[in-house]
């Protein structure tokens, strides 16, 4: 017979006990936000920092910059100054999650809970669309917020993840098409 105690079946198991929960930041909207930009949770980086997108390697804030008529060097209280300023607003999807690392593929699924969109779409009847930093923020919108909340005729696009770790596209795609969506969405309304 082996000696020895079995604490845990499987290593998800195991993880379960050692992975953070983690919490998103306030939203930043200003009232003319047209357009809410979504992010699935802060990477480690930004937790850190407690600014969105602090990575210095994420793409989000060179990307943006220009939209902001602002440097990307600016201090992140500028750029908040700027989106506030702006018909962009910038949230994420979950308000909290159980998740090791910086990686959307390491969130632990049942332990998302999403961020109150019924309240922030009240507080926010102009914005007319929803685009989403990546496939994680999509997914977890419309796995958890969708069915809860009369969306009207909010248009949902999913553009290409800033983060670092999508590298299958070059800076020069993501800030194409990041333009190009966002030009759309402005002038559509």
């Amino acid at each position: 017979m082996p000696y020895g105690i079995i604490i845990s079946t499987s290593l998800f198991d195991a993880l379960r006990f050692i992975m953070p929960t983690i919490h998103s930041f306030a939203p930043i909207a200003g009232v003319h936000a047209k357009i809410l930009i979504l992010g699935s949770i802060p990477g480690e980086a930004s937790l850190a920092a407690t600014q969105y997108y602090a990575h210095p390697r994420n793409a989000f804030w060179p990307i943006m910059a220009p939209l902001l008529q602002i440097q990307v060097s600016s201090p992140y209280e500028e750029k908040i100054t700027a989106l506030k300023s702006s018909p962009i607003a910038l949230w994420d999807v979950l308000k909290s999650c159980n998740r090791s690392g910086s990686l959307d593929s390491m969130i632990e699924a049942n332990t998302q809970l999403v961020n109150n969109f019924t309240a922030f779409f009240a507080l926010h009847p102009q914005i007319t669309h929803v685009l989403f930093n990546g496939g994680k923020a999509e997914a977890c919108f419309k796995r958890n917020v969708i069915p809860g909340n009369k969306l009207g005729s909010i248009t949902l696009s999913r553009l290409p993840s800033t983060s670092p770790a999508n590298a299958r596209l070059p800076f020069d795609e993501k800030y194409k098409t990041w333009h190009q969506i966002i030009k759309l969405a402005l002038e559509s309304h």
